[in-house]
C-alpha cells in the first residue's frame, strides 16, 4: 500500500491517463469534462452484445458496488443509480475486459419485499446478459442479530443460490444460502471471489474453509459487509473474520467490505508472511446515498499492479442536463482513499499456493532452426567451475569457441539462466576496464562465421544478466557478441574507423546497443535499447531483413531504431567474440554479466521464433 500523498498522486496519474474515457463521471476529471456526455440507454447497453471477457488477458476489471440501502427505503425507492452503474458497466464491459461485480452488502435499508423486489429487478440488467456477479446480506438486509443460519428473508428468496445456478461464475453455495463463491477465468488462470454473509456461523466458516481446501491453487478476493473499520483498523468482527479465516489462508489476497465509511485501508501479514490488502469503501453517507458508485479494480499483472477508480455513472448521466451544487461536490471525489494504486508482484505473492513452475530445459536440437550458423549454450557444467578448452558450437557448422584471459581473469560456469531460456546455464564473466581484467571467447580461427556477411538478413539473440556490483566507470561498454577487425581495415573509414565491424554491448547507462557497419554503407549504424536493471536477465534480439535492421527486448521493439536501409555485416575474415569488444584490434573491454544462449542464424526470424518463445 502507497502512504506517501505525493506517490499516490503520481501512480494516480500515470494510471489515470490512459483511462480518461471511462472516468468522465468521476471525481478525477471536472464538471466541464462531463458536459454532453450521457450514458447508455438500455437498448443501446442490450446492443452491446453478450458478455465474454477475454479469459487471457493480463489486464481485467473487478467492479464492486458498496452499500445502496438509501436508495431502496421504504417509500423512498429509486432504482436509477443503480441502473446506470448496471448499464455503464455492460457499455463498457470489452474494452474494459470487465470479468466480474461484487456488491457488498446492504442492498436495502429494512430488508422488505418491495425493497429487494426492487433491486432484484434492477439486476435483471446483468441477469439478461449473462454477466457474473455476487451480492451478500449486509445487516440491513437482514435481522442483524442473526448470523447465516436466520432461515428465509425476501434477501434470500431474491439473491439465493437460486438466482445464479446456470451462471457460467456460480460455484457453488453453502447449506443455508447466505455464502457463495464465484469463479472466473483471467490472465489465463482461476480467480474466484468468496462472498461471505454478514455474520458467519461456525458452519459458515466450515464451509468456507472446506471451498478453500476444494480450490487450493486458486487466488481468492473475499467480499464481505464488515471488515475493516477504518484505515489500518479491523472492527471486532472483522478481527475474527481474520482471525478465523483470513490469517491462515494465504490464497486471500484482498479483501472488500463496506458498512462503514468514509473509505479506507488497512493491510496485514498473514500467516505466511505475505501482505493482505484490506479494503472499506462504502459512499452511503454522500450525497443521494453514494448514488450507486461503483469502484474499479483494474488488474494488470504485466505491470504489478491493481489500478483502483471510484466512478459515477448516474452523475455522469445527469452532467448533460446540468448539474446541482451537491453533485458538483462529488465531481471532486478525488482523494487517496478513493483513487489509488496497490503494488502486487502477482507470481511472487501467489508462489506459496500455486507457483508457476519453472520451464524446462529444451533440446539443443529444438533450437536448430532453419538458416542457424551458431549456437552457444552453456548448461551440463558444474556451477563455480571454470570454463577451460572449447566451447562447441552446436550447429554443427565449426564456429568453436576458444578461451581467451587477460590480466590473470577467469570465466566460470554458472547454473543461473533466464526463466524463459532454452539452456538452464550460462557463462559468469568477471570483466574490469582499468587495470584490464578478465576472460572472453572467440571463434577459432578459420570458422566459416569469420567470414559472413549475412546479404540476404541474420538474427542475433542472446540473454544476459548483470549482478548488482555493476559499475560503469568499470564495465561499460562491454560486448555481448561482436565481430572483431575495424572500419578503417575494411576501407570504411567515416565515423570512428577504430570501432569495431559489430558489437552488440552495453552503454554507461545499460542500454542495449547494436552498432555495426552494414556492407551498403561507409558509416557505423546503430540500434538503441532502454536503460536495463540490474539483477535481471533480459533477452535481446537483433533482426535485420535484408534491408533494416530491428533491436527487441524481450521480444519488445525498442524505440530507437533507424528506419535507414543496411544490408549485411560488413567482415575482413576476422574472428567473433563472446564477451569481449576489441577497439583498434585491440581488446579494450570485458564484459561483467552472466551470458546464457547465444544464437546467429542468417535470415530474419519472427519473435514467434525467438528463443524465448
Amino acid at each position: 500500500m502507497c502512504t506517501s500523498h505525493d506517490h499516490h498522486q503520481g501512480e494516480a496519474a500515470q494510471a489515470g491517463a490512459a483511462r480518461r474515457s471511462f472516468l468522465r463521471a468521476t471525481a478525477l476529471l471536472g464538471a466541464v469534462a462531463t458536459a454532453g456526455v450521457a450514458l447508455p440507454t438500455v437498448a443501446e447497453a442490450a446492443a452491446a452484445g453478450s458478455w465474454r471477457p477475454d479469459p487471457d488477458s493480463r489486464r481485467f476489471t473487478l467492479a464492486v458496488m458498496p452499500d445502496t440501502q438509501y436508495l431502496f427505503d421504504g417509500p423512498s425507492i429509486d432504482k436509477a443509480p443503480v441502473e446506470a452503474s448496471l448499464r455503464y458497466l455492460l457499455e463498457h464491459a470489452k474494452d474494459e475486459n470487465l470479468v466480474f461485480l461484487s456488491h457488498l452488502g446492504d442492498l436495502t435499508q429494512n430488508g422488505a419485499g418491495d425493497e429487494v423486489a426492487a433491486i432484484s429487478e434492477a439486476f435483471g440488467l446483468l441477469d439478461r446478459k449473462g454477466v457474473g456477479y455476487s451480492v451478500l446480506a449486509g445487516n440491513h438486509d437482514v435481522k442483524s442479530s442473526t448470523d447465516d443460519q436466520r432461515g428465509s428473508t425476501p434477501y434470500l428468496e431474491a439473491f439465493g443460490p437460486q438466482r445464479f445456478k446456470g451462471k457460467k461464475t456460480f460455484g457453488g453455495a453453502s447449506a443455508d444460502g447466505y455464502n457463495t463463491y464465484h469463479l472466473f477465468k483471467a490472465a489465463g488462470r482461476e480467480w474466484m471471489v468468496l462472498a461471505l454473509d454478514w455474520r458467519l456461523s461456525a458452519k459458515g466458516y466450515a464451509w468456507a474453509k472446506d471451498v478453500l481446501a476444494q480450490h487450493p491453487k486458486t487466488p481468492v478476493v473475499l467480499t464481505t459487509h464488515e471488515l475493516v473499520v477504518e484505515d489500518d483498523a479491523l472492527s471486532a468482527y472483522g478481527q475474527q473474520l481474520w482471525d478465523q479465516l483470513v490469517k491462515d489462508h494465504d490464497q486471500i489476497f484482498l479483501t472488500l467490505n463496506g458498512h462503514y465509511w468514509p473509505a479506507g485501508r488497512a493491510t496485514r501479514k498473514n500467516a505466511a508472511g505475505n501482505d493482505v490488502h484490506l479494503h472499506l469503501t462504502n459512499y452511503q453517507n454522500r450525497y443521494f446515498g453514494g448514488a450507486a458508485m461503483i469502484r474499479l479494480y483494474r488488474f494488470d499483472l504485466d505491470r504489478g499492479v491493481i489500478d483502483v477508480e471510484t466512478v459515477s455513472p448516474w452523475i455522469l448521466g445527469r452532467a448533460a442536463k446540468g448539474l446541482n451544487e451537491l453533485e458538483r461536490q462529488e465531481i471532486e471525489l478525488s482523494g487517496d482513499a478513493d483513487r489509488f494504486s496497490v503494488e502486487i508482484d502477482f507470481e511472487k505473492r501467489f508462489a506459496g499456493f500455486a507457483p508457476v513452475p519453472a520451464r524446462p530445459a529444451r533440446p539443443a536440437s529444438r533450437m536448430l532452426v532453419p538458416g542457424t550458423v551458431a549456437y552457444w549454450r552453456f548448461d551440463g557444467h558444474d556451477a563455480g567451475t571454470a570454463v577451460g578448452g572449447t566451447v562447441r558450437d552446436l550447429s554443427g557448422r565449426g564456429n568453436d569457441l576458444t578461451l581467451v584471459t587477460v590480466g590473470g581473469g577467469a570465466l566460470n560456469w554458472s547454473s543461473d539462466h533466464h526463466p524463459d531460456q532454452p539452456g538452464h546455464g550460462s557463462l559468469e564473466f568477471q570483466g574490469y576496464k582499468s587495470p584490464l581484467k578478465g576472460a572472453y571467447l572467440k571463434t577459432v580461427d578459420g570458422a566459416p562465421l569469420n567470414s559472413a556477411t549475412f546479404k540476404d538478413g541474420y538474427t542475433i539473440e542472446a540473454f544476459y544478466r548483470l549482478p548488482a556490483d555493476w559499475d560503469p566507470d568499470h564495465h561499460a561498454w562491454s560486448g555481448i557478441v561482436s565481430r572483431t577487425g575495424t572500419g578503417g581495415a575494411a576501407g570504411k573509414t567515416a565515423d570512428d574507423p577504430d570501432e569495431p565491424l559489430a558489437t552488440l554491448s552495453l552503454s554507461n547507462d545499460r542500454e542495449p546497443q547494436w552498432a555495426m557497419r552494414p556492407l551498403n554503407q561507409q558509416g557505423i549504424a546503430t540500434n538503441w535499447g532502454q536503460e536495463t536493471p540490474l539483477e535481471t536477465w533480459w533477452h535481446l534480439a537483433v533482426v535485420n531483413d535484408g534491408a533494416h535492421t530491428t533491436l527487441y527486448v524481450e521480444g519488445c521493439p525498442v524505440v530507437r531504431n533507424p528506419r535507414a536501409t543496411a544490408a549485411g555485416i560488413t567482415s575482413v575474415g576476422l574472428p567473433w567474440l563472446l564477451g569481449g569488444y576489441e577497439y583498434a584490434g585491440k581488446i579494450d573491454q570485458i564484459l561483467h554479466a552472466r551470458l546464457g544462449d547465444v544464437r546467429i542464424v542468417s535470415r530474419a526470424l519472427p519473435v514467434t521464433s525467438f528463443m524465448n518463445h
